[in-house]
């Protein structure tokens, strides 16, 4: 199901997923959700929001964004790496951010494997975007059978 949504002095109509229940995901709805990236510090912002999420709603974790853009030294990924055990002890008093211990000292190990996956792939993105099968895609050069659509599959298998 859709909300429908008139922009204010357009004519334009946004379509948005029923999920959309404030601002905050209104913008994140049109803006980020869905929209492919291949910008290492945005993949990793992701990763560390999505790790904090889990267990919580993902309203909780974008009415806390500034709190974790500042606490985490705006997702630079050689910074986070680089946190010590002094700082992961103040950011479990920061009420800006989800004080898990686990997820904050999560998002300092995911900092340094993308910091290795970086040197073994050239790019964090290079890496995500490898496991995206596209024509010809891992196999050398072979063509493969594209996904058809659900209703064009056949609801059975063809008889030997």
């Amino acid at each position: 199901m859709l909300a429908s949504d008139i922009t204010t002095g357009s004519a334009k109509l946004t379509q948005r997923c029923n999920w959309v229940s404030s601002e905050a995901l209104a913008h994140y709805h049109d803006t980020e959700w869905g929209v492919p990236s291949r910008d290492d510090q945005h993949l990793f912002e992701m990763l560390v929001l999505e790790g904090s999420q889990a267990g919580l709603s993902w309203s909780t974790i974008l009415n806390k964004l500034a709190g974790y853009r500042r606490a985490f030294a705006d997702f630079d990924i050689d910074k986070v790496a680089r946190f010590t055990p002094k700082q992961v002890d103040a950011l479990v008093t920061d009420e800006s951010i989800v004080r898990h211990r686990g997820k904050i000292e999560a998002a300092i190990t995911n900092a340094r494997a993308v910091q290795q996956i970086q040197a073994e792939h050239g790019s964090f993105a290079n890496f995500i975007w490898s496991f995206v099968a596209t024509p010809r895609s891992r196999t050398n050069g072979r063509r493969t059978r594209r996904r058809r659509h659900p209703q064009k599959c056949p609801t059975r298998s063809a008889k030997r």
